[in-house]
């Protein structure tokens, strides 16, 4: 028997099990966040006898006589403190990772009252955050020691809730003090749980199944094969070539493909039975290189090929003007595939409602997560009901299937309340990365440094199945000529399938990789011509009026050279310093069908803000709130933000392509100047119980158009980041200037682009994944994520030009804020030490892992 305090009660317990696991499953205690249970996130942190402690890698064993405290144990000042601080500051997102920055916090103000910023950055070095780049959680942290010694209370705030306030974000108190419910919070009776039996092989023919033993663990419920699927065997978001399970006599795709599911009354017997289901293989030669699978003789991973996307864009004569040309570069640029690394590994909770089921997920779209786990469980949509949870990070890695259609089967199945949950292990294996690419970029210029062409070909492996990697090769080739003022361009672009673990969305959406590659070749441009990187940029920048080079004409909201003018007094005071600028579209775009819903639902003298648009921690709940309140002139209590559920919200798409902002934003302006409309001076009883329904559907060119000036997005951002070194080499200052059309919530956008900014150090400097035969080989702990104490300073300037009534003039932030930094970050190495570098992360620099 174990006998130690938590949160001032005495608990005992006679197993000796993880900290974390009794402290969740035992006492309920879900403050304390599972992210990888590797000891590497901080998610889990607490404090024991005083000490920020990691929840996962303490035994109950050793916790005999000891304290534990955890955000359910902080008293009620602490809570209102801590949940002022973080939310005041901006310095909640997802929210996964902040219950346990606020132990962290504690744990140190405790210690010391008054801590400098480095002193709150070392608190926070084993706490992960992927969303907001730090700088606001340290901000957060200081206020609330200031708070704490001084002995001021969190003051009563009034807000208009108008569009450029600084209104408090919808969700943040509750997530800052760990009672925001994420989907493995949920606890049901008569739960049980699932998980699925993986492939061993990257390829190979399933030849038999036995589940005869595992079917003897005591506390197994169901044993669910291919053969007893009651749905579809394949699913897919764009193409339907993933398997549910993976049937006797087909073709395993990639080590993390399903093939048996397991249900059992706890986690042991689930693993247990897992570890006893025997499958015999035949196994094939993988295919795991690029180059194998473009060979003339490679085997057919899927039907249609291994081939499954080709876009070819020709606009003007690109060869003649390149052979005219003053001076061209052609350089060959490779770019990794990379690790979301959310915080909150994929979990879905699934249980019977009428003759369907109900659907507890944290993913970046109810409705497509609907229409695939009805493709799985072969039940008609309208009999899949699917209810948001608050999402622990997405950055595009949750839009795909990975759970959730498996928790949908076997509630169907057992008719039981099921909770399914990835491992971090399994997460990394089995959701769509970041795509890695092979570019060749060929740019020309006049002697004014005037660019006149580009030739690119981009090429890429997307793994096991297409997931979005289609519309991320489109991304990469129409983006791939950047926001520049020239019209000659042939782009070619292929996405592969291998038996690699699979790609998909990734914030930026493949336009962080032809960025890469097209801005770096600027630099060599400017070096020829003998003007600065600034300079060139300038003198080519897109200005309202004038044509991209996909054809569409830049609208008067256009604010590229206003990014870059912001940027130039730091600039021309560092001329070493890197330089890039970059272009986002803003919805999905070349003709595809894209349409934002809302319902503004009147009850109690409550306006409920209804849509499926997932938050995932840009904040899109707090920003229809602050629509609607310009609009109408409600208050901010007099709105609220109801989670996403099928059953009273509307289809508003996926959160994805940075569009929720613009066109749920915009269907939510139009739908509050209705309501305004309605009310005519009344309050808020005269129209009780009325649902107001708008929609705003985005009308667009198809890629290939030809038409003289297509449009090919509703929308675009433009940015300009700029990179300072200090004297050893280290990222000292990351300015990012950034045109945002219109900012409904500063402090938010702020947040974004920190975040953003951070989160493409990583991925310029340090961030890999390593694969062997098909697998990862890195852990969490490896996968080089920016820490706290590696983190420079970042300060973001936020650019607002447009007049659009469109959506109150806001455009999308979420994914452009990634897009410039790394090849401002190569730039800056190059004006260091003079090795121009063309691969990531760039090698030869302080952060560089040492070679073995």
């Amino acid at each position: 028997m174990y006998t130690f305090i938590v949160n001032g009660k005495t608990v005992s317990t006679e197993r000796d099990e993880r900290l974390l696991t009794f402290l969740r499953e035992e006492l309920g205690l879900t403050s304390v966040k599972n992210g990888c249970s590797e000891g590497a996130c901080g998610t889990c942190m607490i404090l024991i006898d005083g000490k920020a402690t990691k929840a996962c890698v303490q035994k109950t064993s050793k916790m005999e006589g000891k304290r534990v405290i955890t955000c359910e144990g902080l008293t009620d000042r602490e809570k209102d403190v801590y949940a002022y601080a973080f939310t005041h500051c901006g310095a909640v997102q997802c929210g996964f990772c902040t219950p346990g920055m606020v132990m962290s916090a504690k744990g140190l103000i405790d210690a010391n009252p008054n801590p400098t910023r480095d002193e709150v950055k070392f608190a926070l070095r084993n706490n992960i955050c992927r969303c907001t780049g730090y700088k606001k959680i340290e901000d957060a942290v200081l206020l609330a020691a200031k708070m704490f010694r001084e002995g001021t209370e969190a003051p009563h705030e009034t807000f208009t809730g108008k569009i450029g306030e600084n209104l408090p974000r919808v969700d943040a108190p509750a997530k800052a003090i760990g009672t925001a419910e994420y989907t493995d919070d949920i606890r049901m009776e008569g739960m049980i749980y699932g998980g699925a039996v993986r492939s061993d092989y990257p390829r190979a023919i399933i030849k038999g199944i036995d589940i005869s033993e595992a079917l003897e663990v005591p506390g197994v419920v169901k044993i669910v094969t291919a053969a007893d699927l009651p749905g579809q065997l394949k699913v897919g978001h764009l193409k339907r070539d993933q398997w549910v399970l993976v049937p006797i006599g087909g073709e395993v795709h990639f080590c993390g493909d399903p093939i048996v599911l397991i249900a059992a009354e706890s986690t042991e017997a689930l693993n247990q039975a897992r570890a006893l289901v025997k499958i015999d293989y035949e196994v094939l030669k993988p295919v795991l290189t690029l180059e194998e699978a473009m060979a003339p003789d490679a085997p057919e991973l899927q039907e249609g090929g291994n081939c499954f996307a080709h876009e070819h864009l020709v606009r003007g004569d690109a060869q003649t003007k390149l052979k005219n040309s003053k001076y061209v570069v052609t350089t060959k640029y490779h770019t990794p595939p990379t690790e979301h690394a959310f915080l909150e590994t994929e979990t879905a909770v699934a249980a019977p409602e009428g003759h369907g089921v109900v659907v507890y997920s944290g993913d970046q779209g109810i409705y497509q997560t609907r229409r695939e786990c009805a493709d799985a469980t072969g039940l008609p949509q309208e009999l899949v009901r699917v209810v948001a949870k608050a999402v622990g990070g997405g950055f595009g890695g949750k839009e795909d299937m990975s759970v959730q259609h498996h928790a949908a089967v076997l509630a169907y199945l057992t008719q039981r309340p099921v909770k399914v949950a990835m491992t971090r292990k399994e997460s990394m294996l089995c959701h769509p990365k970041r795509h890695g690419f092979e570019m060749e970029v060929t740019t020309g210029c006049d002697e004014n440094g005037r660019l006149t062409a580009m030739i690119a070909i981009l090429r890429t492996d997307s793994g096991a199945f297409a997931s979005l990697g289609g519309p991320v090769l489109q991304r990469a080739c129409t983006h791939a000529a950047g926001p520049y003022n020239y019209q000659d361009i042939i782009i070619d672009g292929k996405a592969y399938y291998t038996n690699n673990p699979p790609c998909g969305a990734f914030r930026g959406f493949g336009v962080t990789q032809s960025c890469f590659a097209a801005e770096c070749n600027l630099n060599k441009l400017a070096e020829l011509v003998g003007i600065t990187p600034f300079e060139i940029r300038y003198r080519n920048a897109i200005r309202p009026g004038q044509v991209l080079p996909n054809g569409q004409i830049a609208d008067e909201g256009t604010a590229l050279v206003e990014t870059l003018n912001a940027i130039r007094p730091y600039y021309e005071a560092n001329p070493k310093a890197g330089i890039a600028c970059a272009m986002k579209n803003a919805g999905l775009g070349v003709g595809i069908p894209d349409t934002g819903r809302v319902t503004l639902h009147v009850e109690k003298g409550v306006v409920h803000v209804r849509t499926s648009a997932a938050c995932i921690g840009q904040g899109i709940g707090t920003i229809t709130c602050q629509i609607v309140c310009e609009v109408t002139g409600l208050r901010p209590d007099q709105v609220t933000w109801d989670a996403p559920d099928t059953s009273i919200a509307p289809n508003s798409g996926n959160t994805t392509a940075s569009r929720q902002t613009l066109f749920t934003g915009e269907a939510t302006r139009r739908a509050a100047t209705e309501l305004k409309w309605a009310l005519e001076g009344r309050d808020l009883s005269a129209v009780e119980g009325v649902d107001f329904h708008q929609e705003y559907t985005g009308i667009t060119d198809k890629l290939g158009s030809d038409r003289p000036n297509p449009i090919s997005h509703i929308a675009y951002g433009y940015a300009t980041h700029m990179v300072e070194l200090d004297d050893e080499g280290k990222i000292k200052r990351v300015i990012a200037a950034h045109d945002v059309g219109r900012a409904v919530n500063p402090v938010s956008v702020e947040g974004q682009i920190e975040g953003g900014v951070v989160m493409s150090l990583g991925y310029a400097l340090t961030e890999d994944f390593p694969l062997k035969d098909g697998r990862p080989t890195a852990v969490y702990a490896s996968l080089g994520l920016f820490r706290s104490t590696q983190t420079p300073d970042v300060k973001a300037i936020i650019v607002e030009k447009n007049k659009s009534e469109l959506a109150c003039g806001a455009k999308g932030i979420g994914e452009i804020c990634s897009i410039p930094t790394a090849p401002a970050v190569q730039l800056a190495y190059y004006n260091y030490d003079g090795k121009f570098r063309t691969s990531l992360p760039l090698e030869d620099t302080p952060y560089s892992k040492k070679k073995k």
